[in-house]
């Protein structure tokens, strides 16, 4: 029969030296007091679960007491007689004391720390902006676990209140990515703005998604401007609110077509089976240039990166805009800068819509109902284009006040 172990008494404890080696001090029903050479006092609880002999820290001495170390010793001892296992019900505790601490704010920082090498410093820098002005006062301190859906939904809701509908679903978006990242990380389990499509309001567009509110574009172009994948992606990004063509056939684009120093790209519009010219703004022109050294030598301005004969693939612009958080469905699609360019160009640069119809390569009449031919109004359509890409490039600098109306042809 074994012995019975005399319970520890608190002066007892106090006065235990270290030694050599770390030795023990029972207290009874597995708890014991380890002693090391260092001079550390450690709890320890020796127990049996499942035929397997394990042992659960239960604090240092003399911060939990000898009194202290009972209680959690009975504790551990009823979480046994139960079928808990002591050391797995803990670390669940730390674990989700852990999320409470996993806030949304951290974890976006985080999320944004990890993927500015992919951003330019000035999309980085709208990013960040737009989630401390629209989000972190909001739910920055939650719990990134804790928030649902009627939470989010609250706050977009606000944002639309100013009315701000397209930067409601811009922070969606957004806050999409810093769940998702969540979840990869194991801060929370799902991505809980999935459950608010078709919640917000919608973003009033004619055909495909598209904004013309001239601070939004501003911040789209930058994002654009510092897509950080391959050179022909991004150039031609770049080119698709510059030159607003149907994306198919900035796709298809040909060297062969493509005159730089005169500044023109003639091709044929697979819709309307017509020739089309589309005069090349300098800023067009210096895009071109830039990806010339790498393509130029190829049929396709911009070849697919599995084959130099065909272009790149219908998914290939969408699924970039995707990756830098713009959703394709509710913000803009590369379809969508055509609606863009066609209310700007008449509503704010003041261009006769019949120009803008021209250059949108739209089946334009003159009067008498004839066709106009591909050189109609060439001269004024390319002064439109550049003041077009004079606009753009000073919304991206944030100088929109050096944008002057020209209303040419406009009464």
């Amino acid at each position: 029969m074994p012995a019975r172990t005399i319970p520890l008494v608190p002066l007892q404890i106090t006065n235990a030296k270290p030694r050599e080696k770390e030795y023990k001090l029972s207290d009874g029903g597995g708890l014991y007091l380890l002693v090391t050479p260092s001079g550390g006092k450690l709890w320890r609880l020796k127990y049996r679960l499942g035929g397997l002999e394990k042992k659960l820290a239960l604090g240092a001495f003399p911060e939990i007491s000898l009194a202290d170390a009972r209680q959690r010793r009975e504790k551990a001892r009823e979480q046994i007689a139960n079928g808990i296992d002591p050391r797995a019900a803990r670390k669940e505790q730390e674990a989700a004391m852990l999320l409470e601490q996993e806030t949304f704010e951290i974890v976006a920082r985080e999320w944004h720390n990890q993927f500015l090498p992919q951003w330019a410093p000035r999309t980085a820098e709208a990013i960040l902006a737009m989630l401390a002005r629209d989000v972190f006062g909001e739910i920055g301190d939650k719990p990134l676990a804790a928030i649902n859906a009627p939470v989010l939904l609250t706050m977009f809701r606000r944002i639309e209140a100013r009315g701000a509908a397209y930067t409601a679903h811009r922070v969606r978006g957004l806050c999409g990515q810093v769940f998702r990242y969540g979840v990869a990380t194991g801060r929370c389990d799902r991505d809980p703005t999935g459950d608010l499509r078709g919640a917000l309001t919608p973003i009033k567009t004619t055909h495909r998604a598209a904004t013309t509110d001239p601070k939004e574009v501003a911040s789209l172009l930058r994002m654009l401007a510092g897509y950080q994948g391959s050179l022909v992606v991004r150039c031609a990004l770049k080119l698709l609110p510059l030159l607003f063509v149907r994306p198919g056939e900035l796709r298809a684009m040909q060297w062969a077509d493509v005159d730089l120093d005169k500044g023109e790209w003639s091709y044929m519009v697979n819709k309307t089976k017509t020739p089309h010219i589309v005069p090349l703004a300098k800023q067009a022109v210096a895009i071109l240039r830039e990806i010339y050294p790498l393509t130029g030598n190829l049929l396709y301005v911009f070849p697919s990166a599995r084959t130099n004969a065909r272009p790149i693939s219908d998914m290939t612009l969408n699924a970039a805009m995707r990756r830098m958080g713009i959703d394709t469905k509710t913000e803009i699609t590369g379809h969508g800068f055509r609606a863009v360019a066609r209310t700007i160009l008449d509503e704010v640069l003041g261009f006769r819509p019949d120009f803008i119809e021209h250059q949108l390569a739209h089946a334009v009449r003159d009067p008498l109902g004839r066709a106009y031919n591909r050189t109609a109004h060439l001269p004024e359509r390319r002064k439109m284009m550049q003041a077009w890409g004079d606009y753009l490039e000073h919304l991206v600098a944030g100088e929109e006040n050096k944008i002057i109306p020209l209303r040419i042809g406009k009464q």
